[in-house]
């Protein structure tokens, strides 16, 4: 994998941001609609390929974000996965993309600084929280209005705006979006553990935005632009999958479920109590979970179909469901007309 340190020249930002500014243009859905009319699988390099012969996924039934019964949770859950931190550096990675009074959009701050002191009680070395939100350029109104900022000041938290950070190239490993490499920022590169912790949400263009969606948010704006203008024109769901491949190790995960958001997320979505928190150590197995518990059927998402190819476990049959069952605490989210075609669990 070939890395080079440093920040983009400007006349390169502002050629990307022009082409993902024309493309919005024309119709945010276009990348999504072109990928459901056109998309067939393409190759992938083989250090893209990790797919485990079977994947681990648990589920905790947790109606509030009360921070006592969320340590027990939380540091119980870890300890079934037994992660490998002592010494190591952990970039928490949320879901900050705008501010929302009713706290539906974001992950809830409760929940990240849990799981901030249950890594730093694993023995970690370091514990930070890291997010590129794609919509709200104003980081500290974001951390502000949110409650986060008041969540790292008492726990003493760090944080990042991966936007500004300093950037790394790295060679893609698959060849779905034709970047053929991605700018990263240094503060994810260096990473040991990248911990995905996205809201469980709906999306409008595809379909759902989970733990592998939410690494839309590592990408820096002062490369890819606002939204992300540029990776929406190479594809929603083609960069999914190359920014999912080009990490070194696959994030663990947990999904923020305990309200989670239906229709048109992932901004302007219905809070649903699904009342859940999903772990996982397999993006692809914890997202093809989480699309169950909202009824999805994950194979007719089309970048978790082909993730389930090459990156991780789609199949029932491969994740071994531990903690609550899906059935019994599943719900069917609403979903706008153009993802009608995605509802459905396998028998």
């Amino acid at each position: 994998m070939s890395e080079t340190t440093g920040r983009v020249k400007r006349r390169d930002f502002l050629l990307r941001a022009t082409a993902g500014a024309s493309m919005l243009a024309a119709g945010g859905s276009v990348a999504y609609e072109r990928w459901r009319r056109q998309h067939v699988p393409q190759p992938w390099l083989p250090e893209a390929v990790r797919q485990p012969s079977q994947s681990r996924v648990v589920i905790v039934r947790r109606s509030t974000y009360d921070v006592a019964s969320l340590e027990l949770e939380v540091d119980r859950v870890l300890a079934t996965f037994a992660l490998p931190v002592s010494g190591k550096r952990v970039v928490l990675k949320p879901n900050f993309v705008e501010y929302d009074p009713k706290g539906v959009i974001n992950t809830n701050p409760a929940l990240v600084g849990v799981v901030a002191q249950a890594f730093r009680r694993l023995g970690a070395s370091s514990v930070v929280i890291a997010e590129g939100p794609g919509h709200r350029r104003d980081n500290a109104y974001l951390l502000s209005a949110s409650g986060l900022l008041d969540m790292m000041r008492d726990l003493k938290v760090p944080y990042v705006d991966l936007n500004t950070d300093n950037v790394v190239r790295v060679s893609c490993r698959s060849d779905y979006s034709g970047l053929g490499a991605l700018w990263l920022p240094r503060t994810i590169v260096d990473a040991d553990l990248v911990v995905s912790m996205p809201k469980l949400k709906t999306h409008h263009w595809a379909g759902v935005t989970l733990s592998m969606k939410n690494l839309f948010g590592i990408m820096p704006g002062s490369v890819y632009g606002w939204p992300k203008n540029v990776l929406h024109q190479h594809g929603i769901q083609e960069s999914i999958l190359d920014i999912s491949a080009a990490l070194a190790r696959a994030p663990f995960t947990i999904v923020d479920g305990i309200v989670g958001m239906e229709g048109n997320g992932p901004i302007q979505g219905t809070a649903v109590a699904s009342e859940v928190l999903i772990f996982g150590d397999d993006p692809v197995a914890v997202d093809a979970t989480a699309a169950r518990v909202m009824e999805v059927d994950p194979a007719k998402v089309a970048y978790l179909s082909e993730a389930g190819r090459f990156l991780g476990n789609l199949e029932a049959g491969r994740i071994l469901q531990m903690g609550e069952p899906i059935t019994g605490n599943s719900r069917p989210f609403m979903l706008l007309e153009r993802s009608a075609g995605l509802r459905g669990v396998e028998g």
